[in-house]
């Protein structure tokens, strides 16, 4: 059972609009944050859209949907649209939204994992079981020392970002050769 009828093209774009955004995070992590707010917003706007439809899709064809997928996503839709509202409260939403933005969003994929394996194989399994596993460490670190975020974190959204990229390009590349 490897066919899927996700948008392969859409997990292409996305992923790789997340590694560029990711790279020049990395590359220019203190200049980069504060000129791409905006693109944070709308990226998170788009991810949590992406985890809502996720959530509507699975519904609709077994009856019940991961409701965390649900949360997630109306949490980075709220997220994506403070920091497209108010890109002054980007520094704010930097040392709070953020680390709890990649919590949930971790948690999200790794409620999708089942699917993942039925869907892409094991391979994809474990990359994105451990994408998200440290996603989840880096988030905690984040909560527990603030400072952590404040000084490296350009750096670690910079990296966080080029591996989702990298896990959305695997997704899209997946699907697009399932579909031949």
């Amino acid at each position: 059972m490897r066919k899927r009828s996700a948008l392969g093209w859409g997990e292409l774009i996305v992923g790789i609009l997340l590694m560029v955004l990711g790279a020049l995070t990395f590359f220019r992590p203190y200049q980069i944050l504060t000129g791409l707010v905006f693109i944070y917003g709308i990226l998170a706007v788009v991810t949590g859209i992406g985890d809502i439809a996720f959530y509507m899709k699975v519904e609709r064809h077994t009856g019940f949907g991961p409701v965390l997928s649900l949360v997630t996503g109306i949490l980075s839709v709220l997220a994506g649209l403070l920091l497209l509202f108010y890109p002054d409260a980007g520094s704010l939403a930097a040392a709070f939204l953020f680390p709890l933005w990649f919590i949930a969003h971790c948690i999200s994929r790794l409620t999708h994992l089942p699917i993942v394996r039925l869907t892409a194989g094991s391979g994809r399994y474990y990359v994105s079981l451990v994408i998200n596993i440290l996603g989840l460490i880096l988030g905690f670190c984040m909560i527990l020392n603030p400072m952590i975020s404040v000084y490296s974190m350009g750096w670690i959204i910079g990296f966080y970002l080029i591996l989702t990229g990298l896990d959305h390009l695997m997704l899209a590349i997946d699907d697009i050769r399932s579909r031949r």
